[in-house]
């Protein structure tokens, strides 16, 4: 019987085969729209990001603490192939390297994370302050201002200090909305200076229902239909302690912006003619992006999540809504705490009703009486959730602007990732899904829409999460077999840095030479990739010969089948 690990090598291969073979793929069946030809304002930036753990590595050097993401990959079985970020992408030791590729790719900004455990240890700001942390971030920005690179700091991007988790069980207690601050407020004061724009949390829905309703990702709790309430309850409650504390003590002197990034699907209803429908689509967008949106802008949950939440919590015969309550002092201080509302955006969803029993137990997902669809012509290249939707960028960041004021927005997250074993840089999908969703969101600013900025995701492969390096979202590929971790440029790499260049889409005929260049680059980084040094190549080979024997023998092995169905007849 073959190794798990190697049933799974042989599907990834199977479906790279299936994806290769569609040489016809219609990537503008649903496009809802033809294409716009223009450019963006002036002074827009552009940008690519990564995070501490996917990308930095050096997991124990210098004196950093161990972070959650760390325990929680050392436990076998919660990674694919029992990956881990120790190593990743060695970001912590390529600064200058990785720099030099934002300053060729003309980038205006890069988005990264602080880790919390590498500069608190014990993620308490009286206990242990780790210069050497300290250091590498200074050295980070002041390279990224030495190239006139803005840098734009996640404060949380996952990665709790483990120890905090074991004392006070993290985002569960209420404990964290404190010690959160005093990190917050350690950055602001050594790095304020210099840095203009902070974002308090990366995707909190994630935090929130991966961390402690599906246990997926870390810490890997499984408290089903209140835990993940719990959780996002301190987060908002932190964000807008943090927001205040800047705006008390930093801002006159640092002039910077303080805001969030929260993620969000477009919810499209099944039947726009079905009333049940439409309203199950924006009951879908209010408990993603609302359930932490609404509380910053307009001071308290979305009124369809306290109704839902709180009927079935009475049907269960609950004293109270398992859905917290926020005090109408906690309202006030909370709302109108976010300076510019930062937007990871990837995918859509087709939305229609469904009924779940309050008696099926207790679960976010079964609150929001929804399920979703995906229209099978939807193309797929990577992970198994990503289906390129352009339409439902648009129609998000309309959402936004009718929902919230039309408040600045920073796209901070927006890519589209592969899942091959076989090296490929000629990554033509990447650069279709960056055209469309880009002039998505031209059209979005045509429509009023007020984007100031736009992050691709991401500046290079990386750890993704509990997929380990099975998902490559990255402009440049990163050789994870070989120890120096080194770069090369995708196809992509050259289209995106065209877009820039010309601040938009000029002409068919222009984008049609960006593409053809972007061939060719990638030919060229193929060959340097081929002429690795050799124990390089023979991963390559291993990659790409392992998966091939084990299609070989499911070939052979129908073929022995059939031989023996036709001598039984």
């Amino acid at each position: 019987m073959l190794p798990q690990s190697m049933l799974r090598t042989c599907h990834l291969l199977v479906l790279m085969l299936c994806v290769s073979a569609i040489e016809d793929f219609d990537w503008t069946k649903n496009d809802h729209g033809s294409f716009y030809y223009g450019v963006f304002p002036t002074g827009f930036s552009w940008g690519a990001g990564g995070s501490a753990y996917q990308t930095e590595g050096a997991w124990n050097v210098d004196g950093k603490g161990m972070s959650i993401w760390d325990a929680f990959a050392h436990k076998k079985g919660k990674i694919f192939l029992n990956d881990t970020g120790d190593f990743s992408c060695e970001g912590y030791h390529k600064v200058k390297d990785d720099i030099s590729l934002m300053k060729d790719m003309n980038l205006k900004h890069y988005r990264f994370s602080i880790s919390w455990p590498r500069i608190l240890p014990t993620g308490i700001k009286n206990e242990n302050i780790n210069e050497k942390g300290i250091k590498y971030y200074d050295d980070l920005i002041n390279k990224l201002l030495e190239n006139k690179i803005t840098p734009i700091v996640t404060l949380y991007h996952w990665d709790l200090p483990q120890i905090l988790e074991e004392k006070y069980r993290g985002w569960q207690n209420a404990s964290m909305v404190n010690l959160f601050n005093d990190f917050a407020n350690l950055c602001f004061e050594r790095f304020g200076n210099r840095v203009r724009h902070w974002i308090t949390f990366n995707n909190p829905w994630s935090i929130a229902v991966e961390g402690y309703e599906t246990g997926e990702h870390a810490p890997g709790l499984k408290l089903r239909g209140v835990g993940a309430y719990k959780a996002a309850h301190h987060i908002i409650k932190a964000h807008a302690k943090v927001w205040h504390t800047y705006d008390t003590q930093w801002r006159n002197k640092q002039k910077g912006l303080v805001g969030i990034s929260l993620s969000g699907d477009w919810g499209e209803p099944v039947d726009i003619s079905n009333q049940r429908d439409i309203e199950a689509a924006e009951r879908y967008v209010q408990f993603y992006m609302g359930w932490f949106a609404t509380p910053l802008f307009n001071g308290d949950y979305p009124q369809v999540m306290k109704d839902y939440i709180g009927r079935k919590s009475a049907q269960q015969g609950l004293g109270a809504s398992r859905l917290p309550v926020f005090t109408a002092q906690e309202k006030s201080y909370i709302r109108g705490t976010c300076d510019f509302l930062g937007i990871g955006h990837f995918t859509t969803r087709y939305i229609t009703q469904k009924n779940y029993p309050s008696g099926r137990g207790n679960s976010y997902f079964t609150d929001r009486d929804l399920a979703e669809l995906v229209d099978p012509r939807w193309p797929d290249p990577g992970s198994e959730w990503l289906y390129s939707v352009p339409w439902g960028f648009r129609r998000l960041l309309n959402f936004v602007k009718k929902q919230y004021g039309n408040p600045m927005i920073y796209v901070t997250e927006n890519g589209v990732s592969e899942k091959m074993m076989c090296t490929d840089l000629c990554d033509d999908w990447r650069m279709q899904y960056f055209k469309d969703y880009i002039n998505e969101m031209l059209k979005a600013i045509k429509d009023g829409v007020n984007i100031k900025a736009y992050t691709a995701w991401s500046l290079l492969d990386k750890f993704e999460w509990d997929e380990g390096y099975s998902e490559r979202f990255g402009l440049y590929y990163v050789d994870f077999r070989d120890k120096n971790k080194p770069r090369y440029p995708k196809a992509s790499v050259q289209y995106y840095k065209s877009i820039i260049s010309s601040n938009g889409f000029p002409n068919q005929r222009e984008l049609e030479i960006w593409k053809g260049k972007a061939i060719e680059t990638c030919s060229s980084s193929n060959q340097l990739l081929a002429a690795d040094p050799l124990i390089s190549h023979m991963g390559m080979v291993t990659e790409i010969v392992v998966p091939t024997m084990c299609t070989l023998s499911i070939l052979l092995s129908a073929v022995f089948l059939m031989f023996l169905l036709r001598r039984r007849l």
